[in-house]
């Protein structure tokens, strides 16, 4: 590790919405290991930061996307991801989040994810996260979309709230669960999925130092 990682300090805090191709619920969650047919991972992830600084860069107001492919459990590595972010991104911004996003300077849950995948590349193009609660449609110019909406009462038909807990989660501790569906490709991730795992959260990570 240089001494610029060991003394630069970061935290992000903000709003995450998950999108992955497990059943809903998402059993990587309980027993580490997707509900998927394949028992892959793939996955498309925003991240709003609200607040958030790196060093001397701030970072509040950024809005991220990784498109994440792992051909099996995360743990088990071999992943892919392509980052997106906006075009009014600056250079130092998107160094810093590569830093973060990569495990490099530390801290949970990016030093855990960052060893599980590889760089395949990064799209700057515009983000749009529609919506409120789970209802939600989160899209980036030029990739694709995904949808997403809360359980429905299979007699009533009327939202049906769902939640998970996790005292112990490293990335998110509570999240509000529904079904969501998303069609993404970008440098040479595809990605397509129909109501599959759809998971909002709040999320406040930071370096570990």
């Amino acid at each position: 590790m240089t001494a610029t990682q060991q003394t630069t300090k970061w935290r992000l805090r903000g709003k995450g919405y998950e999108f992955c191709n497990c059943a809903p619920g998402c059993t990587c969650n309980f027993s580490g290991f997707p509900s998927s047919s394949d028992g892959s991972c793939k996955a498309f992830v925003g991240n709003v930061i609200e607040e958030g600084f790196c060093g001397e860069v701030d970072l509040s107001g950024v809005t991220a996307i990784a498109m994440l492919d792992w051909p099996k459990a995360i743990h088990d590595g071999g992943g892919k991801v392509v980052f997106i972010v906006e075009p009014d991104a600056t250079e130092e911004q998107i160094g810093c989040l590569a830093q973060i996003y990569t495990g490099q300077l530390g801290g949970n849950p990016w030093a855990i994810l960052g060893t599980t995948y590889e760089v395949a590349g990064l799209v700057k193009t515009p983000i749009t996260i529609d919506g409120t609660g789970l209802k939600i449609t989160m899209s980036a110019d030029g990739v694709g979309s995904a949808t997403g909406d809360s359980f429905k009462n299979p007699v009533t038909g009327e939202p049906h709230a769902a939640q998970i807990v996790l005292p112990d989660g490293f990335i998110w501790e509570k999240g509000d669960c529904g079904v969501g569906s998303f069609t993404v490709a970008a440098e040479g991730i595809d990605l397509s999925y129909k109501d599959s795992n759809w998971i909002y959260y709040e999320f406040d990570w930071a370096d570990d130092r």
